[in-house]
């Protein structure tokens, strides 16, 4: 097929897990020789490592800068267009809107566009040329109120709830100008069904289960991780919990116990905060397989959020134990005490911890478990299968058309 596929960030380096779902979707599919153009509005300028990364697997990668986040007509659309702040962020942009009217003019199988925030330069183009798209939402942004405005001071309460109003009125019409609405989870496709007639497919979040095949915890070293986007609230809010309130009980039973803190966007005044020696502050990690060979489990302390979190598949991938909140393993069709070992509470998580760190042998039976689990329901490869299906559903061979 022929793919015009459609995202508001460059999928390389791997920083989030929306850019690791991208990257690898795009490799399946590239592997299963689909033919596919990238347009991207990226925020950063696309170097050659971002080229030699993603030109392999496309026939075409067209990058358009974003403008910046505190440019005058985002922070006047912010505040009066019928667009919510994120849509306003990564839209009303003419360079965009206008290399989109150029591709439409060519042959496309399948228009695929990423996020519903970002479909704001295209929409009237594809509704005056009558084009289907697929668009994939990877969370429900109108029911992420904790985890996108809880940064917001409490003076800013009424405009929170206005973009929410804003963002919940977007929402309903990206999804019914769609063809079809793809959603990461059940849950999140159950709560989309509830406000369109658009079809809603799930294609799960993966893991590249070679990747992560051969590697192992190493209980001796009491190391606990976690991995994040530090760009995104929820992550933000799991270490800062973590480090007041959970860790501090950890220590009391387990003082050698140590949290290596990884991800994209690390905050640099977080080592003044906490400037004890166990924390280890190690930014982004490219080879992450060698990070995960020398902990002992991952620590998934996650209170808001949505979807499944690749973070979490890739350190039951590498056969880590897991320590988590049910937020923490949302979409997944895992069970407590047989796939990882569960708290909502400070107490609690702090005891699993312990728990955890004090029985190596229960906690290999635990990542064990949880590794055949990704392996057979989070593979790619099963990501794929489901995003062909969808895609062979469609009308086929979408053919430009003149608009009077």
């Amino acid at each position: 097929m022929r793919i015009l596929w459609i995202v508001p960030y460059l999928p390389w380096p791997m920083t989030s897990g929306g850019k690791t779902r991208q990257y690898h979707l795009l490799r399946t599919l590239s592997e299963r020789g689909h033919h596919i153009t990238l347009l991207v509005q990226s925020k950063t300028a696309a170097d050659a490592s971002v080229h030699a990364a993603l030109e392999p697997l496309l026939e075409r990668l067209i990058v358009v800068p974003r403008r910046p986040l505190k440019h005058p007509m985002t922070l006047l659309a912010g505040l009066f267009a019928p667009w919510p702040l994120l849509t306003t962020v990564n839209g009303l942009s003419t360079p965009l809107q206008l290399r989109f009217a150029e591709l439409l003019s060519q042959t496309w199988d399948v228009i695929q566009v990423e996020h519903s925030y970002s479909l704001q330069p295209f929409l009237q183009t594809l509704r005056q040329q009558h084009r289907d798209f697929v668009l994939t939402e990877h969370n429900l942004e109108s029911s992420l109120g904790g985890a996108t405005y809880d940064r917001f001071p409490r003076w800013a309460g009424l405009f929170v709830q206005y973009d929410q109003w804003r963002c919940r009125l977007w929402e309903r019409k990206a999804f019914e100008a769609a063809n079809h609405v793809i959603a990461v989870t059940q849950a999140d496709a159950q709560a989309m069904h509830t406000i369109t007639t658009t079809p809603v497919s799930v294609v799960v979040n993966g893991v590249d289960s070679r990747a992560f095949g051969d590697v192992n915890a190493d209980p001796g070293s009491q190391r606990l991780l976690f991995v994040g986007n530090y760009e995104y609230a929820p992550n933000l809010d799991a270490v800062e919990w973590m480090l007041d309130e959970i860790f501090p009980r950890v220590w009391l039973q387990k003082p050698g116990a140590r949290l290596a803190i990884a991800g994209y966007g690390l905050p640099e005044h977080w080592r003044s905060r906490w400037p004890d020696a166990r924390i280890e502050w190690l930014g982004f990690v490219p080879d992450l397989t060698a990070l995960q060979r020398r902990c002992a489990g991952f620590v998934a302390a996650l209170r808001h959020g949505g979807g499944s979190k690749l973070k979490v598949l890739e350190a039951m991938a590498a056969g880590l134990p897991l320590v988590s909140t049910a937020q923490g393993v949302s979409g997944l069709a895992v069970q407590t005490q047989k796939h990882y070992l569960p708290g909502e509470s400070t107490e609690a998580l702090a005891e699993a911890v312990v728990l955890l760190l004090g029985q190596p042998v229960m906690a290999r039976q635990l990542a064990d478990a949880a590794r055949d689990y990704v392996r057979n329901y989070h593979d790619w490869a099963v990501a794929g299968n489901e995003l062909e299906q969808i895609y062979r559903a469609l009308p086929t061979h979408q053919e430009p058309q003149i608009c009077a």
